[in-house]
């Protein structure tokens, strides 16, 4: 039997936001993986996942998958076919193009069942237009106490070319921390105080997505020293900082969908 891997997202928030086509894929496997260190779904429960697709599942973590190499995933895949559940949709996170990649020169085929993606889940949710974002960064915690430069970097090379950055926010799931708006908006402003380049101030406008594609989601759009102070309940959390000037239908959507203040309205003149 030749081997197979394919790489199933399995979208935003619990065991239900597999596709049909993506269950299929669970139900026909032999092996059945999965990891949760790159993103959070909070209301994903393996049992209940188990109870709709009648396979078991083994649970690999970032030693599993990055020092070991996806060893024992890959050692399965070359004689059966082996399904890797991954948050969100397969391939965005660069350890899961690394195992693909090393499965294709091992001579085993690869496929990709996409799933709904934070990427395009937040940018609908928050009424922007998809085509005004540009480069994306994720805000890491300190190191050491020390903080990375690069979302500032990030924020301001955008802000100059008039566009919207999406900032995905750290996850480390080995130590149950998941960084908050709250916390990604003091490290964003920590920035601006150690750079002073007028980037990122009290002033400007930021959008905090809270748990997109659940029941419960929180959008909500306000200056960063407001918003900074807004309780956005449990993670993942997601932060958008949008461009100095928006389109009519930008600011008027953020006023309606994510209760931003009047004056979001001026930004658009």
């Amino acid at each position: 039997m030749a081997g197979e891997l394919v790489f199933v997202g399995l979208g935003l928030y619990d065991h239900l936001d597999i596709s049909l086509r993506g269950l299929r894929e669970v139900k026909d496997a032999a092996y059945i993986f999965a990891e949760f260190y790159t993103s959070l779904m909070p209301g994903f429960v393996l049992d209940d996942f188990r109870k709709i697709s009648g396979k078991d599942v083994t649970v690999v973590s970032r030693r599993n998958l990055e020092d070991e190499g996806g060893k024992a995933i890959l050692e399965r895949a070359r004689d059966a076919k082996v399904v890797l559940l991954v948050p969100g949709d397969p391939l965005i996170a660069t350890t899961h193009i690394a195992l693909r990649l090393r499965a294709e020169r091992e001579g085993i085929k690869t496929k990709v069942v996409h799933g709904a993606s934070i990427i395009s889940a937040v940018v609908g949710l928050s009424g922007l237009q998809n085509y005004r974002f540009g480069k994306s960064v994720t805000i890491p915690f300190s190191e050491g106490g020390r903080l990375s430069k690069t979302p500032y970097l990030v924020v301001a090379e955008n802000k100059a070319r008039n566009l919207h950055t999406l900032c995905f926010l750290d996850v480390r799931a080995e130590e149950n921390k998941y960084m908050t708006i709250k916390e990604a908006l003091e490290i964003l402003l920590t920035l601006e105080e150690n750079n002073r380049q007028g980037v990122i101030t009290g002033k400007n406008l930021a959008v905090g997505i809270a748990r997109a594609g659940s029941g419960d989601v929180i959008v909500k759009a306000d200056a960063i020293k407001d918003l900074v102070n807004f309780d956005f309940g449990r993670p993942p959390h997601s932060l958008i900082l949008p461009a100095e000037k928006l389109h009519f239908m930008e600011a008027e959507a953020l006023i309606v969908i994510a209760n931003a203040p009047k004056w979001v309205m001026e930004m658009s003149k």
